[in-house]
């Protein structure tokens, strides 16, 4: 029957082309990423770190971004956006960091703690930078000036 022959063909590209013009998970790979992050030389908890991988010359499909939160040592490890697995993308990053604000029962403004906040130079408008090996690193670790 030459229509049941026809309509397989967009079925088949379906299935064989779609994977290829996505490009997922083709040729990129993660490795595991943690570290410390540190403000005026002391710990830093509570922040949310993460990392963007940018593109390069002939690479447009860089792969997805990774991110973690500090514990009260500062120490974070890093999970990928899309499915939480371990790692980050291999290759340069922007990294951002910024401060999760704790949830506050206290609805008073005038007795309620100011919220703490970073420069802009760690976040929206960061300068922060990160390479990732294939090997993975243990010391993205990133140390914080508050002014």
């Amino acid at each position: 029957m030459p229509g049941s022959r026809f309509a397989m063909k967009p079925r088949l590209w379906l299935f064989v082309g779609l994977p290829l013009v996505c490009g997922c998970g083709a040729g990129i790979k993660v490795a595991p990423v943690s570290g410390v992050v540190t403000l005026d030389g002391k710990p830093l908890a509570n922040a949310h770190v993460v990392f963007q991988p940018e593109t390069s010359a002939g690479k447009t499909n860089v792969g997805v971004g990774s991110y973690g939160d500090t514990d009260a040592s500062g120490k974070y490890t890093l999970k990928t956006a899309d499915n939480d697995q371990p790692g980050a993308v291999v290759g340069k990053h922007r990294v951002e960091i910024d401060l999760r604000q704790a949830e506050s029962d206290d609805r008073d403004p005038k007795t309620r703690p100011p919220a703490k906040t970073l420069p802009t130079k760690y976040n929206r408008q960061s300068e922060l930078q990160f390479e990732v090996k294939a090997g993975g690193s243990s010391d993205a670790n990133f140390e914080l000036k508050s002014r």
